[in-house]
């Protein structure tokens, strides 16, 4: 077991530097992209911030407040979506074409192989303005700031980024029994959008799903409501620790969904 573990660390660094090089084999795309990401966000953020200053706020958050709530919620995406989205949007392909089968005989772990020889280096321009933006919000906000929250901080936006993946790897994973998958990122991302402002303005059905369904509640309103004092629909009090358990229980989740989807693939041929 132990070997196995070593091997697999040794063998992770070799394929994400595989995939990175062939990445800058066009660094002038790479760079556009970035680019063309940043400038697409900022535009929507723009749009976001001049709502807000017509009228004053929103759901009784404030731009700087929904500043930091937006750059929490695009840094955790893009984290997580940085292991999982790209690598599992192709899965109904590699089930319909048969590739599948090739990569479960790898000498490696499958979800291992599948993530980290396709780690998407594209989100970069996600993660630079999501730091940005965070930057100049954190200045604005009134924030009592301490070692314990600061650590609080770091450490939900790996819960949110959790989150994320285990997301995305469920949707992929279905892949395997249904063959079909594609279809239910869209239901991911129409969540995801919502998830982009303060759950306190949707009815409770929809506070509901952000929390529990699709937890991506998790990604922004939560962690941020927390930081700010602010009551967080549904889970009062609870909100702080639900935001810390929420990655990991649902990669545990995750983990399950994978391995069952696994043993009930049956391959291309159905």
């Amino acid at each position: 077991m132990a070997h196995a573990i070593v091997r697999t660390l040794t063998i992770i660094p070799h394929l994400v530097a595989m995939f990175v090089r062939t990445k800058f084999e066009y660094p002038g795309a790479l760079v556009l992209s970035w680019v063309s990401q940043a400038v697409s966000y900022g535009s929507m953020y723009t749009a976001i911030a001049l709502i807000v200053a017509r009228f004053g706020t929103l759901g009784g958050w404030t731009w700087s407040e929904i500043a930091l709530l937006l750059s929490f919620h695009l840094l955790a995406y893009s984290t997580g979506a940085s292991f999982s989205f790209t690598q599992f949007r192709v899965m109904e392909d590699l089930v319909r074409q048969g590739t599948m089968d090739a990569i479960l005989v790898k000498p490696i772990s499958t979800w291992t192989y599948l993530v980290f020889s396709g780690l998407n280096i594209g989100y970069a321009g996600h993660v630079a303005l999501a730091v940005g933006l965070m930057g100049w919000a954190l200045t604005q906000v009134n924030v009592a700031w301490s070692l314990p929250l600061a650590l609080y901080v770091l450490a939900t936006l790996v819960s949110g980024a959790m989150v994320v993946c285990a997301l995305m790897t469920m949707i992929g994973a279905t892949a395997l029994v249904w063959v079909r998958s594609r279809h239910l990122y869209s239901i991911f991302f129409g969540f995801w959008e919502l998830a982009r402002y303060p759950i306190n303005i949707f009815p409770l059905p929809i506070q509901f799903l952000l929390l529990t369904v699709v937890p991506l509640g998790f990604i922004s309103t939560v962690p941020v409501s927390v930081i700010l004092g602010k009551s967080v629909p549904l889970l009062g009090d609870l909100a702080g620790p639900a935001c810390l358990l929420a990655g990991p229980f649902m990669a545990l989740l995750a983990l399950v969904h994978w391995r069952w989807c696994l043993r009930n693939y049956q391959g291309a041929g159905g």
